[in-house]
């Protein structure tokens, strides 16, 4: 489906269908519920990341490591400068913003950049796409402990309860261990994985969606939704892009001090103004899975998602027209 010359992923439709469906039946998706979504949601976490890991090609990554420059600046923008500016907003918002939704500002904050979608955009772009698949997926292996570290640290200055020891044990559990088995399984699967890629990033996203069904009808029969309109979620819109465009506007200048060229400018942009969804949803899932507010703590990232594909499809189709190469239809995150 396609916009204004950027393409709209049909995952983005299959989110907000999933969510109207958690609206009228909630009971269907919640916990304990007859389609048992919480059970798929849990344990789909580890075939989330198993396949991320038999899809990670290392060869891929070893072609733009040398860049160190753009690397930097890219893992300072999503681990460093995302949590300060977020940090920023909760402050100057204030109380006119409920906990839980701060907190999934912070999620925001606190995440890795995106890998399908970063490289596509850099690649529709024009822009160096050995140093974007590097960056995004090293952002995404350094997320696994950086995100409830981070996470960790701003529930402690909160006050809000969140056991470190048990989230990491998690995290290794579900999250590092899948991912170094996908890594071993590639010896054997990875003429398999390549043929049937398609089939594993449909695979994946189910499970995605699995999530956000159940975290919606949770807080739907939780009654967490009640005590809320519309505005909330035009504030969440207006907070994420005021963030998205407030971080994309700081990294121009670093590209610009560092001389970087249009390749690499555009690969640092891209990568560094950019969250995952497809960690951000699986990641909230082991830290606050039992919170019946998860549907609020991940509100954010899923506009956040949208509003990231929509500018950068507009941005990148812009660089591509300006580079004198047609524009063609790009795949979108996640995962």
């Amino acid at each position: 489906m396609t916009l204004a010359g950027f393409s709209i992923d049909g995952f983005l439709i299959a989110l907000v269908a999933v969510v109207g469906a958690a609206i009228v039946w909630p009971e269907v998706g919640a916990t304990g519920g007859p389609l048992a979504m919480n059970v798929v949601a849990s344990y789909g976490v580890a075939v989330i990341f198993f396949l991320y890991g038999l899809t990670l090609v290392p060869e891929k990554l070893r072609q733009g490591a040398a860049n160190w420059r753009v690397h930097v600046v890219v893992q300072l923008a999503t681990f460093v400068l995302f949590p300060v500016i977020t940090l920023a907003l909760i402050a100057t918002a204030g109380s006119l913003v409920p906990t839980d939704v701060a907190l999934g500002f912070f999620l925001v904050g606190a995440l890795p950049s995106t890998v399908s979608s970063s490289v596509a955009m850099t690649s529709l772009a024009r822009g160096n796409v050995p140093t974007a698949i590097f960056n995004a997926t090293l952002s995404s292996l350094i997320g696994v402990f950086a995100t409830p570290l981070l996470m960790a640290w701003y529930a402690a200055a909160t006050n809000m309860a969140m056991p470190v020891l048990p989230v990491l044990v998690k995290v290794i559990g579900l999250v590092l261990v899948p991912i170094g088995v996908g890594q071993i399984a590639r010896h054997w699967l990875a003429p398999w994985a390549q043929r049937h890629i398609r089939a594993i990033r449909l695979a994946d996203r189910a499970i995605i969606l699995a999530i956000v069904f159940n975290s919606f009808a949770d807080s739907m029969v939780e009654g967490v939704w009640s005590g809320h309109d519309a505005t909330l979620l035009a504030s969440i819109t207006v907070g994420v892009c005021v963030l998205f465009f407030t971080v994309y506007g700081l990294l121009t200048l670093p590209c610009r001090w560092l001389g970087f060229d249009r390749g690499d400018t555009i690969a640092c942009l891209f990568c560094g103004s950019k969250k995952s969804l497809a960690t951000g949803l699986p990641m909230a899932k082991l830290m606050f899975g039992a919170s019946p507010a998860l549907g609020l703590i991940i509100a954010p990232i899923m506009l956040y998602h949208f509003i990231q594909l929509v500018v950068v499809s507009m941005i990148a189709t812009r660089h591509a027209r300006s580079d004198g190469v047609p524009t063609a239809q790009q795949e979108s995150d996640p995962p």
